[in-house]
């Protein structure tokens, strides 16, 4: 316990170069995870993340076995994962079927390519949960041209997304190419997976990408503070699971999902005394009166 809450060990290593390049790394997949976690409980592609990951730990493999950067490898099979989710999960009552196909898969093949792995034990521990010394400038330099893309991207397409999302038979009727802004978003939600598997984890990545925007939705209903405070729990369950990790050198992943699951357990805890003062603040509706006897 005492190793846990090292305050002192904590703050000699916060001033290591590879631990603040992790917490950068973790700053900014947490705005991308908060602001596109929303947009996918709002369509119900918790699932899709889950399925996207595993493909993004295949190629994260692959790329491990092949010598070449892990998140290159991650990137490559996520949107690969989008792809494949966006044309073959084209039909809502399809969905789930298909991308319990493609976990499986992925998860599959991604076993088997760590199997022919050599290396160090750690590397293939660290695509499952999380790794921050894993994390190179090179790689903190990708994901920051990938974030970048993503939220522009997603700032293009965001009004007409969400009026496909809100409303989809009325968005189709007014000429809304919601076929089109599916895999699109897709590609992103693959995008922004693919940069949580070296922080927290192909495993357990939706831990940031859906766990606080689902918090979020507990306590409002407007999209917009939805996604900003979204951005704010996944920053704090990113940055704080790093610095927790960091005294008794336990998985980042741990931590992480803790964090966000505490704030979900605060946010329902919120939800549900609102609604108990409000259904207690409310009129009591008086009896009408018994007609009268003939």
């Amino acid at each position: 316990m005492d190793k846990l809450f090292d305050f002192e060990l904590t703050a000699r290593l916060l001033g290591l170069d590879f631990v603040q390049t992790a917490l950068l790394a973790a700053a900014v997949l947490g705005l991308v995870a908060g602001t596109l976690g929303p947009l996918i409980v709002m369509r119900r592609m918790s699932f899709a993340v889950h399925g996207t990951a595993e493909l993004a730990f295949t190629g994260a493999a692959a790329a491990l076995l092949l010598g070449v950067s892990v998140s290159y490898g991650a990137l490559a099979g996520a949107v690969v994962a989008a792809l494949l989710l966006g044309l073959l999960g084209g039909r809502e009552s399809e969905r789930d079927s298909v991308i319990g196909v493609i976990l499986s898969f992925g998860l599959g093949l991604g076993v088997l390519l760590l199997w022919f792995y050599e290396g160090r034990a750690n590397n293939k521990f660290g695509i499952l949960v999380g790794q921050i010394v894993a994390i190179e400038p090179q790689d903190l330099t990708t994901l920051v041209v990938c974030a970048i893309v993503v939220l522009v991207v997603l700032a293009l397409i965001y009004r007409p997304l969400l009026f496909a999302t809100v409303d989809p038979a009325v968005a189709v009727a007014r000429g809304v190419p919601a076929q089109l802004l599916s895999p699109v978003f897709a590609v992103l939600i693959g995008i922004a997976t693919a940069l949580g598997v070296q922080i927290v984890g192909a495993l357990l990545v939706v831990a940031l990408m859906v766990t606080p925007a689902a918090a979020a939705a507990r306590v409002t209903a407007s999209p917009w503070r939805a996604t900003v405070l979204a951005v704010v729990f996944a920053e704090c369950a990113a940055l704080g699971g790093i610095v927790l990790s960091l005294a008794p050198g336990a998985p980042v992943s741990f931590f992480v999902t803790a964090i966000s699951f505490t704030i979900y357990l605060t946010c329902r805890v919120v939800a549900y005394v609102r609604g108990r003062e409000r259904r207690l603040s409310e009129p009591v509706p008086e009896p009408s009166p018994a007609p009268p006897g003939r």
